[in-house]
């Protein structure tokens, strides 16, 4: 018996077929276009993409959330179907399966295109991008845009320096040292600077230079008022108008003492002090040209008459280098005043003298010793040996930070008198020992109410 029976692909032949006809091979003809003969395709290679630079975190960010956003168009698209008009049922069996598998391969193909050249054809809809998707590409955003202000303001161009917490600090120690008004009078500092730069300033028949002073006082100040903690008492006694001269105790193996009671006229009256200063001060290279500049000039009995004489403020330490280069050990006791060369010329130019007394130049630079050997090579009164001078040498020569006080007395009027009375030798004793015994008194008094010198 002969078996009719036609098998598709068997081309009329009963049995397992050929490779050419069989369903498999048929379908794979028309899901991947295979010819008939059963040769494959050879698919085209990939161009390889150009290795891309180094992401910054921001655009990482940017990157991963469009990646995400792809895969959940890829996942929203794989799960389309595509349905036809009158379909019943979906197909079965092996070919149904095999085109399926060819049918999402393409469907994922065409989802890895940009959403401008997909099609929309057979009814397919993609699934919007969720609520997460958009905070996340939201908050990256808002970084990128937090990153590129800091760098606008400046803050990212020294990394890991925070620049404006170093200014800030800077300016809070500019105010603590300097005070309040720091800005103001570094303004005025530098205006006062640049028109010495311009030849723009005067000086007196004296070489005294009232622009140089002000610079002087404005860099004096944070030693007088933070580093030594200057307390000034009887400002009132400084004359407003008119010549005095001032007469003050000298200790302190530099003579900071006169700067300071320079300084302390200059804050509370407004004036200017003028020092007459010894011959050595002058003879000095640099120290004698700024001294001038400074409104000083020689202890002679001519310059102080000529300054008193004018209206101006003389100031003179009569013990000398014997009172700046005594021993610790004699401390704010006086020296002798010398013959009383300045009651005289106060006498004759009839002004008031006003006693002066300071504490806390004595333990600037305490006096342990002195080598007069050397001193007179070097042709100095005295060469001081302090506890850290020479020792620790430079730094040997900051001055000890004591609480100071200066004490400006009720004046001696001297109008009572006749100018010839400077000619007196008895009367010019007499009022220097009363000045100098004022001084002295003072001295002790404001030694108990300082206490320690230090704290």
């Amino acid at each position: 018996m002969t078996d009719e029976r036609r098998t598709i692909g068997t081309k009329g032949a009963a049995g397992r077929g050929s490779r050419g006809g069989s369903p498999s091979s048929g379908a794979r003809s028309l899901v991947a276009k295979t010819p008939a003969s059963g040769k494959p395709v050879r698919k085209a290679a990939a161009p390889a993409e150009p290795a891309e630079p180094a992401e910054t975190p921001a655009a990482a960010t940017k990157a991963a959330d469009t990646k995400a956003a792809k895969k959940a168009v890829s996942a929203g698209a794989a799960t389309t179907t595509k349905t036809t008009p009158g379909a019943t049922k979906p197909a079965t069996g092996p070919a149904a399966a095999k085109k399926a598998a060819s049918s999402k391969r393409a469907t994922g193909a065409s989802a890895k295109r940009p959403a401008s050249s997909r099609s929309t054809a057979g009814g397919s809809r993609l699934r919007a991008v969720t609520e997460e998707d958009a905070a996340a590409a939201a908050a990256a955003a808002a970084e990128e845009a937090a990153r590129e202000t800091r760098t606008a303001s400046g803050r990212a161009t020294l990394p890991g320096l925070p620049v404006e917490d170093i200014v800030l600090a800077v300016a809070q120690a500019a105010q603590r040292v300097l005070g309040s008004d720091w800005e103001h009078r570094l303004a005025l500092t530098f205006a006062a600077l640049r028109k010495r730069l311009t030849g723009d300033f005067e000086v007196d028949e004296f070489g005294f230079d009232p622009q140089l002073t002000e610079i002087l006082i404005a860099a004096v100040e944070p030693l007088a008022e933070t580093w030594f903690r200057l307390e000034v008492r009887g400002a009132e006694n400084i004359p407003t108008d008119g010549g005095a001269l001032l007469v003050a105790n000298h200790s302190g193996t530099v003579p900071l003492d006169g700067v300071m009671t320079g300084y302390a006229v200059k804050k509370y009256s407004g004036r200017d002090l003028r020092p007459l200063g010894a011959d050595l001060v002058f003879a000095l290279p640099f120290v004698g040209q700024m001294a001038r500049r400074a409104g000083a000039t020689l202890a002679c009995t001519q310059d102080a008459e000529r300054l008193l004489g004018t209206g101006e403020i003389a100031g003179v330490w009569p013990e000398g280098f014997k009172g700046i280069g005594k021993p610790f050990a004699e401390r704010y006791k006086l020296q002798r005043f010398g013959r009383g060369g300045f009651v005289s010329s106060a006498l004759r130019a009839q002004v008031p003298i006003v006693p002066v007394s300071i504490v806390g130049a004595e333990e600037i630079y305490p006096l342990v010793g002195n080598v007069p050997s050397l001193a007179r090579l070097l042709g100095l009164p005295y060469l001081p040996v302090t506890p850290f001078f020479p020792l620790l040498g430079p730094l040997g020569m900051i001055p000890l930070p004591s609480k100071w006080i200066i004490e400006f007395g009720e004046p001696i009027r001297t109008d009572a008198y006749e100018p010839d009375a400077a000619d007196d030798p008895m009367l010019l004793f007499n009022v220097t020992d009363q000045v100098r015994e004022t001084i002295q008194q003072t001295l002790y008094r404001l030694l108990v109410d300082r206490g320690n010198a230090f704290f």
